[in-house]
C-alpha cells in the first residue's frame, strides 16, 4: 500500500483532474469491458462514450483511432502520457488468480470493489463491483494474456460508466490530503523548532545513545501458549527478557502486532527494550494475524480478519497481564511490576493499545463515517467500518494496570472519534508517517493527538514512513517496488534507530519512572537524531492548539460533497 508521495514523480506532474481518461486507466488498473462495447463518461446530464475497440487497437498496435484522438485531445494527454497509458494497458501483473479470487470474495475485498464500483458502475448506475470482480478473475485465469488492463477490458460482460462527479470529488479528497499532509509537515517542523528553543539545553552527545542496545543483554526468547477458557481462545506469546535483570522491580511492556503481522515482526523492538532491563511480551492475535491471511489465501477461511478481533485484541492484552500475574511469584520472585504496564501497538495493534488505555468504540461516529459515499485514500476505513457488524453495546476494555501507551500508525478516526479518544487520560505517544496510505497521518494520528485527553502526550512524525517495514516484504513485492525507477523508499535503518530510541525513552519515563530519561522525549532530541531523507519531528502537548488550528484551516469550500472538511475539523 503506497501513497501518492511514493509514486514516480513523472506521474505526479499534473493533477488527477487534468489527466482524465489516460490517468484513470493507469491508476484504476481494473477497468474491464468486452471489445465492441463502450465506456460511458457521465457528468450530470452529459453522457459521452468511447468504444473499447479503440483502446484495444491503441494497446496492441499503438494506433490512435480518430475517436480516441478526440478524447486524448479533450483530456490534454501529451506524448509521454500516451506512452504511459499504453504501457498501463499492456503491463501484465503476475498474480495468483485463485488467491486473488479468494481475497476479492472476502468482506474486505468486496468492500474495496464496492467503493470502486461507485466510481465505475454498470451502465445505468448500478454498482459495478460484481462485474469488475468477474472480469479481473477471468483475466487472471487467462494463461496466455494474463491480468492486464486490456485483458480485463475485454472480459467485462456489460457496458460500464465512469461517474465523473464522484471521481473528481475523490480526486479533490486526494488533493486535500496531500495539501494537508504538506501543511502538517511544515507546521511540525516549525513547532518542533519552537519547542526546542524553549527547552533546557542538553548536550546529547554526553548522554547514553539509546539508539543502541542497552547494558543488560538479551536472553533467548521464550514462547508461551495461553488459553483463555472464558473466550475459548488459544494464542502464543513471545517473551523477551534481559540476560540478567537489574535490581528492583522488573518493568513490563506488551507489544501488539498489526493486521496480517506476527509477534516476531517486532522482535527487534522487544530485544531493544529487554536490553534495558524490561520483560517484553508479544501476543499473537489469531484471527487477524499473518496465519489468518495465509488461511484465507489457501481457501481455509473467507475472512482476511475476523470481526470479533475488535473485542479479542484488547482482551488478549489484558489476558497476558493476567498470565504474568499468575507466573510472577513462581518465575520472577514477585518482582514484575504489573500495576504499571506499558503497551505498544502498531496499526490494528494501536487500536488495541488505545482501547485498553480507555478509548471506547463510538458506533455513532462509525455510522457517520462509514455511511459516506466517498471515502478517499484512507484504507484503514476498510478495517474500522467492519466494527459495525459487532453487537451494539458499550464496550469497556480499559485496563487500569496499563498506565502508558505508545502507538505507531494506529487506526483511530472512525472507530474512536473525538469522543472516544477524549477518554484516554494516561500518557500517550503517537507515531505517524507522512507517506502512510493505510492510516494517513492527517486523518488517523494527528487528529488523535489533538483528541487524546492528557497533558503527557507526544506526537512523532517521520517523513517518508509508509506504515510497513519494507525490509520484511516478500521477494515478489520487493521486485514490484524495485521496478519503479523513481520510487523513493524510507531508509529502514534510520526508522529502526528512531523506533529504538523513542521506545526506550518513553518506556523509561512512563513505565520505569526514570526522570533521567525525560530529555529523550524533547523536540531537541528529535532534532538531534533526525536524519535525511526521513526527517523526524517530535512535539509535546504544547502543539495541541496549533495543530488543531491547522486542521481548521484545511476546510476548503471547493469540496462540499466529500467528508474531508469534517475529517480535518477538531470537532
Amino acid at each position: 500500500m503506497l501513497s501518492h508521495k511514493l509514486l514516480p514523480k513523472r506521474l505526479l506532474s499534473k493533477t488527477f483532474k487534468q489527466l482524465t481518461l489516460g490517468t484513470l486507466a493507469a491508476i484504476l488498473t481494473a477497468l474491464p469491458l468486452q471489445a465492441g462495447q463502450r465506456l460511458h463518461f457521465i457528468f450530470g446530464p452529459i453522457n459521452i462514450s468511447l468504444g473499447i475497440d479503440s483502446l484495444d487497437t491503441f494497446a496492441r498496435e499503438g494506433v490512435v483511432t480518430r475517436e480516441l484522438a478526440d478524447y486524448m485531445r479533450l483530456a490534454g494527454v501529451d506524448d509521454e502520457q500516451k506512452a504511459l497509458f499504453r504501457e498501463a494497458l499492456n503491463t501484465r501483473a503476475d498474480i495468483n488468480a485463485v488467491q486473488m479470487s479468494r481475497f476479492l470474495n472476502t468482506p474486505t475485498g468486496e468492500a474495496i470493489l464496492e467503493r470502486v464500483g461507485y466510481l465505475i458502475s454498470i451502465r445505468g448506475g448500478r454498482n459495478g463491483k460484481f462485474a469488475l470482480r468477474g472480469a479481473m478473475i477471468k483475466a487472471a485465469l487467462d494463461q496466455k494474456e494474463g491480468l492486464t488492463l486490456l485483458n480485463v477490458l475485454n472480459n467485462l460482460p456489460v457496458n460500464m460508466q465512469f461517474n465523473l462527479k464522484d471521481i473528481l470529488q475523490t480526486a479533490d479528497y486526494v488533493d486535500l490530503l496531500g495539501r494537508g499532509t504538506d501543511s502538517v509537515i511544515e507546521e511540525m517542523r516549525e513547532l518542533s523548532a519552537q519547542q526546542a528553543k524553549k527547552e533546557t539545553p542538553v548536550n546529547f552527545s554526553t548522554l547514553p545513545d539509546i539508539r543502541q542496545p542497552g547494558p543488560y543483554g538479551v536472553a533467548p526468547e521464550r514462547v508461551l501458549t495461553l488459553k483463555d477458557e472464558k473466550r475459548q481462545r488459544t494464542f502464543n506469546v513471545l517473551l523477551f527478557q534481559p540476560q540478567k535483570f537489574p535490581e528492583g522491580k522488573i518493568p513490563v511492556v506488551i507489544i501488539s502486532h498489526g493486521l496480517a503481522s506476527r509477534p516476531q515482526d517486532f522482535s527487534d523492538r522487544a530485544k531493544q527494550l529487554a536490553s534495558y532491563g524490561y520483560l517484553v511480551a508479544l501476543p499473537q492475535h489469531p484471527g487477524s494475524d499473518f496465519q489468518q491471511v495465509q488461511n484465507m489465501l489457501a481457501g481455509l477461511s473467507r475472512e482476511l480478519y475476523n470481526v470479533n478481533e475488535f473485542i479479542d485484541r484488547p482482551l488478549d492484552i489484558s489476558y497476558v497481564i493476567d498470565e504474568l500475574e499468575v507466573r510472577n511469584n513462581r518465575e520472577f520472585g514477585g518482582r514484575l511490576e504489573l500495576k504499571n504496564v506499558g503497551v505498544m501497538g502498531h496499526s490494528f495493534g494501536g487500536y488495541g493499545a488505545l482501547a485498553v488505555a480507555g478509548a471506547p468504540i463510538d458506533f455513532k461516529k462509525l455510522e457517520e463515517v462509514c455511511g459516506r459515499r466517498i471515502w478517499g485514500p484512507n484504507l484503514s476505513l476498510l478495517l474500522q467500518c467492519r466494527a459495525l457488524e459487532l453487537p451494539r453495546k458499550e464496550y469497556n476494555f480499559r485496563d487500569e494496570r496499563v498506565t502508558s501507551a505508545l502507538v505507531i500508525n494506529p487506526v483511530t478516526s472512525a472507530i474512536f472519534g473525538s469522543q472516544g479518544l477524549n477518554q484516554v487520560k494516561i500518557p500517550v505517544m503517537i507515531g505517524a508517517g507522512s507517506s502512510d496510505p493505510a492510516t494517513p497521518a492527517v486523518i488517523e494520528q494527528l487528529q488523535a493527538f489533538v483528541w487524546v485527553n492528557t497533558a503527557d502526550k507526544y506526537l512523532v512524525l517521520v517523513k517518508g514512513q509508509a506504515h510497513v517495514n519494507f525490509s520484511q516484504l516478500d521477494a515478489s513485492i520487493k521486485a514490484l517496488i524495485d521496478s519503479f525507477p523513481d520510487l523513493t523508499l524510507p531508509k529502514q535503518q534510520i526508522l529502526d534507530e528512531y523506533a529504538n530510541s523513542i521506545l526506550v525513552g518513553f518506556a523509561e519515563v512512563y513505565v520505569s519512572k526514570n526522570e533521567a530519561y525525560r530529555p529523550f522525549l524533547t523536540s531537541a532530541y528529535g532534532q538531534y537524531i533526525s536524519q535525511e531523507p526521513n526527517t523526524l519531528y517530535l512535539v509535546g502537548a504544547d502543539a495541541d492548539v496549533p495543530l488543531s488550528d491547522v486542521f481548521n484551516r484545511l476546510r476548503p469550500g471547493s469540496t462540499p460533497a466529500i467528508s474531508s472538511p469534517r475529517v480535518l475539523n477538531k470537532n
